[in-house]
C-alpha cells in the first residue's frame, strides 16, 4: 500500500502513538504502537519510539501492512440497500445486527451479508474480518452505513471520515427534556476507567464533538437530531448521557431494564452525505425511521 504522509501541526506536545491514533481512522493507540515498533513509522525520515513527543513541525510517514485475506464467510442475510454502484454500497442496518465478526459474534453479521451480496467486490483495507467497512454502527443502533467495494473507494471514504466531510446525521429519543433547543457537546471520550466495557467522558480522552438540536418535545422525553463531527465509539450515547439525558432503551448508559417494544436504543442513522470517491460528486442519502421508533413516538405523545 502507498505510505500515508502526515504533517503534525495538530500534534504539538503529543506522543507519537497518540497522534497516529487520532490522525488515522481505524488505528487504535495500541495498533499505532505496534506500527512504530515494527519500523513502519518514520518521523522526518527516521525511526522513532512510540513515546516520542512531537513539536508540530514534523512529517510522519506511515506504511500500513497489506490487507489480510478475508476470513469471514458469505451468508444469505437480507439487506436493505439504499444506494449501490461499482464503488460503494449503503445499507439501512436494522437494530440487532452486528456490523462485523467479533468474539461472541463469529458470523451472522453485516459483513457476512455484504460478502454474499457483493461477492468479491469488497475492499480489503478493513482486514480479514472487516472487509469494506469504513465506519461502524453499534449493534443496537439502526440506520445508514457505507461500505467500500474497492481499496480506492475505502481510502477516499476513510479520508473523508477523518476530515469530517463524510457527514452522518442521527435521530434519537432522549429521556427527559433538554433545556435548550440546540447545543454542542465537546467532551473527550475514552474507556471508562471503572468499567472497561463502557466508554465515558474522560479527561485526556480522544476529542469528541456532537452537535444536537431538538426536533420535538414530549412529556418526559425529547426527540433530538444529532450530527457527528467526530466518530468515537458510542459517541452520541455517551454524550447524551453526559448531559443527563440518556437515549431511551440504552441499557448501558441509561436505565438498566429494556424498554418493551424496543430491540435496542432509540438511535437511528437517518442521513449520510459524502463525496463519491470516483466522480467527486456529492451523494446525499436518507432513510425513514424504523417502525419501533415511530411507534415509540406515538406512545410518548400522550
Amino acid at each position: 500500500m502507498e505510505p500515508i504522509v502526515l504533517t503534525t501541526e495538530t500534534g504539538n506536545g503529543k506522543r507519537l502513538d497518540a497522534f497516529l491514533a487520532e490522525a488515522i481512522e481505524g488505528v487504535t493507540r495500541s495498533a499505532a504502537a505496534r506500527l512504530i515498533e515494527d519500523g513502519a513509522v518514520l518521523v522526518d525520515g527516521k525511526l522513532a519510539s512510540k513515546s516520542s513527543k512531537l513539536t508540530g513541525a514534523e512529517t510522519v510517514t506511515v506504511t500500513l501492512p497489506e490487507p489480510e485475506p478475508i476470513d469471514a464467510v458469505p451468508q444469505n442475510i437480507p439487506l436493505s440497500v439504499v444506494y449501490e454502484d461499482g464503488d460503494v454500497i449503503v445499507v439501512n442496518k436494522p437494530s440487532g445486527l452486528v456490523v462485523h465478526p467479533a468474539p461472541g459474534h463469529p458470523d451472522g453479521t453485516l459483513v457476512n451479508a455484504l460478502l454474499y451480496h457483493c461477492g468479491d467486490s469488497l475492499s480489503g483495507v478493513g482486514g480479514a474480518l472487516r472487509p469494506g467497512i469504513v465506519h461502524r454502527i453499534d449493534r443496537d443502533t439502526s440506520g445508514l452505513i457505507i461500505a467500500a467495494k474497492n481499496d480506492l473507494a475505502h481510502q477516499s471514504l476513510a479520508e473523508q471520515l477523518k476530515t469530517h466531510r463524510l457527514a452522518r446525521t442521527y435521530e434519537s429519543i432522549c429521556v427527559g427534556n433538554l433545556r435548550e433547543d440546540s447545543g454542542t457537546v465537546d467532551a473527550p471520550i475514552a474507556r471508562d476507567p471503572r468499567d472497561r466495557k463502557r466508554m465515558a467522558v474522560v479527561a485526556g480522552g480522544r476529542d469528541a464533538v456532537t452537535h444536537w438540536e431538538v426536533i420535538a418535545r414530549y412529556p418526559g422525553y425529547t426527540h433530538v437530531r444529532c450530527k457527528l463531527e467526530t466518530g468515537r465509539t458510542h459517541q452520541i450515547r455517551v454524550h447524551m448521557a453526559y448531559l443527563g439525558h440518556p437515549i431511551l432503551g440504552d441499557t448501558v448508559y441509561g436505565a438498566k431494564k429494556p424498554v418493551p417494544g424496543l430491540t435496542g436504543q432509540c438511535l437511528h442513522a437517518v442521513a449520510l452525505r459524502f463525496q463519491h470517491p470516483r466522480t467527486g460528486e456529492a451523494v446525499e442519502l436518507s432513510c425513514p425511521l424504523p417502525d419501533e421508533f415511530t411507534a415509540m413516538l406515538r406512545k410518548i405523545d400522550r
